[in-house]
């Protein structure tokens, strides 16, 4: 139900004391996890606690990177899934799309492509490994060509680097074929 659709419902809230109010609304609040977070780092913290929030993802994923190259495709499909949901998480509670982008292409650049072949099931998780890095990289692109151009420019360095290791590599004629370009102006 939304509440656009029920004005008088709408007034009725705008109506309700102050401390009725609060009492709903924290109550609100703690049934979602993410909405607590965004709040505490909107109401408590400042543009330092961003630069923590960033530096701290960046520490972990040089941690499991170094991990990532001793795991079959399977697991290390699981364990980038898991970064980049990080990194999403991070966005919903700061809602910063420049640190959303440079922590997407921080870990994309220090992602390996070779992995050991798993010697058990029929799927071969290299392709899904591969189609879900690329699919990253397009999203990460987008989301690039959003920003502002100064902040572009900043960021356009490392993205052609991520570019450049892609078509470097054997997953050049993927990229290829998702039409990922081969450089940012």
């Amino acid at each position: 139900m939304k509440l656009s659709a029920h004005k008088d419902l709408k007034n009725a809230i705008t109506d309700l004391p102050v401390k009725e109010k609060d009492r709903l609304l924290l109550r609100l609040i703690a049934k979602d996890k993410v909405l607590t977070e965004h709040l505490h780092y909107k109401l408590l913290e400042d543009e330092s606690d961003l630069e923590h929030r960033k530096e701290k993802i960046k520490g972990d994923v040089e941690e499991q990177v170094a991990e990532l190259k001793k795991l079959n495709a399977k697991e290390a499909l699981v364990k980038v899934r898991k970064m980049i949901t990080t990194v999403n998480h991070f966005y919903k509670v700061t809602k910063d799309p420049i640190g959303e982008v440079e922590l997407k292409i921080f870990i994309l650049n220090l992602v390996p492509f070779e992995y050991r072949k798993s010697t058990l099931g029929y799927r071969d998780y290299m392709i899904l490994f591969s189609a879900f890095y690329l699919k990253t990289v397009a999203v990460t692109i987008n989301k690039f060509k959003k920003l502002h151009e100064d902040l572009q420019f900043d960021l356009s360095e490392n993205l052609n680097n991520l570019l450049h290791k892609i078509y470097s590599s054997k997953l050049a004629s993927s990229a290829e074929a998702s039409n990922l370009p081969k450089e940012i102006n």
